[in-house]
């Protein structure tokens, strides 16, 4: 397994971390039937009451959707790697 050594600094609540390099993923959608029922979620879409998704994290196992408002980050969704997954990653790098 791969380990990244993070600076405590950049460590935010709940443990994710705000690396340019670890926001590949800028869409995460699930469900089998892509265009009819899946559901989909993209970074800087609005959720939750005014939240905004700011990150999508492969973590082991699952995908983690994290969410932002008013400068505060916390975990929203998470998704095991068993269920039907379609990623689109950034390709601004």
């Amino acid at each position: 397994m791969w380990v990244l050594d993070i600076p405590e600094h950049l460590i935010q609540p709940y443990g994710h971390t705000k690396i340019n390099t670890m926001k590949l993923i800028r869409k995460i959608s699930i469900g089998q039937d892509y265009k009819n029922e899946a559901m989909h979620y993209s970074v800087g879409q609005e959720v939750y009451g005014g939240h905004k998704i700011c990150d999508i994290l492969e973590d082991e196992g699952s995908y983690k959707i994290y969410i932002q408002k008013n400068g505060s980050q916390l975990p929203w969704k998470n998704f095991n790697k068993n269920m039907a997954i379609s990623i689109e990653y950034n390709l601004d790098y």
